[in-house]
């Protein structure tokens, strides 16, 4: 958007420019100042040193590393190009090089970087402490995040597409654009911080919270199957049924074939309550349909077998179809010191599906 100055007659409009036309230096100039007052980015700050390059083998240098009130780094990459370049790729190696860094090595860069612009090395310490509030150093406490400020006079669209993928992940990435005015002489700069947009970062970050919680609801499910499934197993195994050797999962349930292929045998299992069951897919709908009928026609015959009644499912709007039994005894979130009994009629309930099964498979001379 334009820049203008409001007077009382009209709105008059100041000339956009370019780093570039001014003549101001990245290093020389931007960073210069930006080191002095680096509220200027609209975070609170404090910077630890410039040009940092401490590793091996590297000419890189971070423009500016500082640390914000949680004590996490912040590497502050800048450029003075319309389209910020490839400064995220850069970005992210500075981030991955300084995460392991500690306080007291903070502190030293600290005291070389006061050194070098004429203050006193003593107070190194003392300023950081002052800074994140802190009595005394807290190694554990320290850097427990590498956060990134990509500053420049614009940004271009593989740049921002970068950044809004990576933010999507979780990493703290940033975008503060610094556009260049001039007006009679006298230079101006729009400081705007477009990527995320200050109204909506607070609540893409309880959007980010959300997914956490989320996922780890989710990776909390999948262990407590994956520990179900292997007592199923186990219990199977020792019976040497079909599912013997299958390999436990996550997933809600496991399989084996009935010897058919397409027809597979399946343990379900869901919160409140287990499944056996015969899956009938062979990926094409009339022949999953013409065998799930032939079985059908002996329903009176299978469920004497089996000794109950089971539940025919054949799932007109969809390609599959199935027969099963629930098993009410519990499931997955029963107590765990429930799941034996649960495993062993999960496992007897297949075994009597097999055998009851197994007559009619055989008749299908498949």
């Amino acid at each position: 958007m334009p820049l203008y100055e409001l007077t009382p007659n009209a709105f008059r409009p100041i000339s956009q420019a370019s780093f570039a036309d001014l003549k101001v230096r990245e290093r020389d100039d931007l960073q210069r100042l930006l080191r002095k007052q680096i509220d200027v980015l609209g975070d609170e700050l404090y910077v630890l040193t410039e040009e940092f390059g401490d590793w091996d083998d590297s000419r890189r240098r971070i423009d500016l590393l500082a640390i914000d009130p949680q004590a996490n780094l912040v590497v502050i990459e800048l450029k003075r190009t319309y389209d910020g370049g490839h400064m995220e790729l850069q970005a992210i190696r500075y981030a991955s090089m300084v995460s392991a860094m500690t306080f007291e090595r903070a502190e030293q860069i600290h005291e070389e970087f006061l050194g070098r612009i004429g203050e006193p090395t003593e107070d190194a310490r003392s300023r950081m402490l002052a800074f994140l509030g802190w009595e005394e150093p807290d190694e554990e406490s320290f850097a427990p995040d590498v956060r990134i400020l990509l500053v420049s006079e614009d940004f271009g669209k593989e740049l921002t597409t970068t950044v809004l993928w990576l933010r999507e992940r979780d990493i703290d990435i940033r975008c503060v654009r610094l556009r260049p005015y001039e007006d009679g002489g006298k230079r101006l700069i729009d400081v705007q911080q477009i990527i995320p947009l200050p109204e909506a970062d607070e609540y893409q970050v309880q959007l980010r919270e959300k997914e956490q919680v989320g996922r780890k609801k989710r990776a909390e499910r999948y262990d407590v199957r994956l520990k179900f499934w292997e007592g199923l197993v186990a219990i199977a195994r020792s019976r040497k049924t079909r599912h013997a050797n299958i390999k436990p999962g996550v997933a809600n349930w496991i399989s084996a074939t009935s010897g058919i292929r397409g027809l597979g045998l399946n343990y379900v299992i869901v919160q409140e309550y287990g499944i056996a069951e015969l899956y009938i897919d062979r990926g094409e709908v009339t022949e999953n349909k013409r065998i799930f009928d032939q079985l059908l026609a002996r329903k009176d015959e299978i469920e004497k077998a089996f000794g109950g009644t089971l539940s025919w499912e054949r799932l007109d709007t969809k390609r599959a179809c199935r027969i099963k039994h629930v098993i009410e005894r519990g499931g997955y979130r029963s107590p765990e010191s429930q799941w034996p009994e649960i495993q062993a009629e999960m496992v007897d309930t297949m075994m009597k599906l097999e055998v009851a099964l197994k007559p009619a498979l055989e008749s299908l001379g498949m």
